[in-house]
């Protein structure tokens, strides 16, 4: 297979930048800023690396007009940097190829709905009812329960269990281990015994979204569970039940959702944060990563209530100091003071 390869002209025409330099140079590939050679195109979003632009061996650099006068070689000049990388990176990216059809190995029942321009590896289980739409790829080991749906172009990638009810909208991709559709976790207290609540929703996925690999999305209660269109989820991420979760938000990995919580559109939440139940997210929220959401955040802006790290001594002498916080405040009706 050949490796294409573009000139900054073509890459300047492609995606609306603007050229400084010499337009005939040609990349073939991509790379970091101080690991690029003459015929790789690398990018300066982040101003922490900006020092490396001195000394750079890329053949382009895509940056923004701030910084291009530092360039001694080529440049493409974009607004958002780090999107034109995506975009020109996504031109070397090779695909794999997977032919439709189904492996001998793979385990339908015969109510199953398979199109046949769908591609099905080896061990998959697809149960009673279940639908598989034009151009999806069902990867490995993956197992599809009964009254599933993965839309059209969706791609499960490798041992992905749906359980049951979940529906997977257009292009959606699945990856390793995430399982969708469990239990939710609903358990009622009687008579000193956990008896369980029956969840009997399903699991609702937009077009367009990415569920990380190992992640968790329990089906609702009574109602769906729903992830609307282009949210991204990262590994390692458990999802509740009946949770809801707006348009492009993104949620990084370690995230911990619980039930019934919904979540609004563009919403930035960190690695490890934990949201309890029962809240309202509203749009445009940014939670820093481990922090802890307790109550309801109905406006838009960034959040956080974890501590960054520090020297460990300091960190005694921060934690003494809050033990301290007690002692200081005087005395009301309500509120007794820490013996000493």
């Amino acid at each position: 297979m050949n490796t294409p390869s573009y000139t900054a002209n073509e890459l300047a025409e492609r995606f609306s930048l603007q050229l400084h330099g010499n337009g005939d140079i040609r990349v073939s590939g991509v790379a970091t800023l101080a690991r690029a050679g003459r015929t790789q195109l690398a990018f300066l979003s982040n101003a922490h690396y900006r020092r490396q632009l001195a000394d750079t061996h890329a053949g382009i650099v895509v940056l923004n007009a701030e910084d291009a006068e530092a360039v001694s070689g080529t440049a493409l000049v974009a607004k958002n940097p780090y999107v034109a990388f995506a975009k020109i990176a996504a031109l070397f990216e090779t695909p794999a190829h997977h032919a439709a059809g189904i492996h001998p190995t793979a385990v339908i029942d015969p109510s199953a709905e398979i199109s046949p321009t769908a591609h099905i590896g080896p061990l998959v289980s697809i149960a009673a009812r279940a639908r598989i739409e034009a151009g999806c790829m069902i990867g490995a080991g993956s197992v599809i329960g009964e009254d599933c749906i993965v839309g059209a172009g969706s791609e499960l990638i490798a041992r992905v269990t749906l359980v049951t009810r979940v529906r997977l909208g257009q292009r959606t991709r699945i990856h390793p281990g995430a399982v969708l559709g469990a239990d939710g976790f609903g358990l009622a207290m009687d008579a000193g015994h956990w008896i369980k609540v029956p969840q009997l929703g399903g699991v609702s996925i937009g077009d367009d979204c990415e569920i990380g690999a190992n992640t968790c999305i329990d089906r609702g209660a009574l109602d769906d569970t729903v992830l609307d269109a282009d949210v991204r989820l990262d590994n390692l991420i458990q999802v509740g039940h009946n949770v809801r979760i707006g348009a492009h938000t993104v949620i990084a990995g370690g995230t911990g959702i619980a039930g019934s919580t919904h979540i609004g559109r563009y919403c930035l939440i960190g690695g490890h944060v934990g949201i309890a139940g029962h809240l309202e997210i509203g749009d445009k929220v940014t939670v820093l990563g481990k922090s802890m959401v307790s109550h309801s955040i109905r406006e838009p802006g960034q959040y956080s209530s974890s501590i960054p790290a520090v020297d460990s001594k300091a960190w005694r002498r921060t934690v003494a100091r809050l033990r301290r916080l007690d002692r200081r405040t005087p005395r009301t009706s309500n509120h007794e003071q820490e013996p000493e």
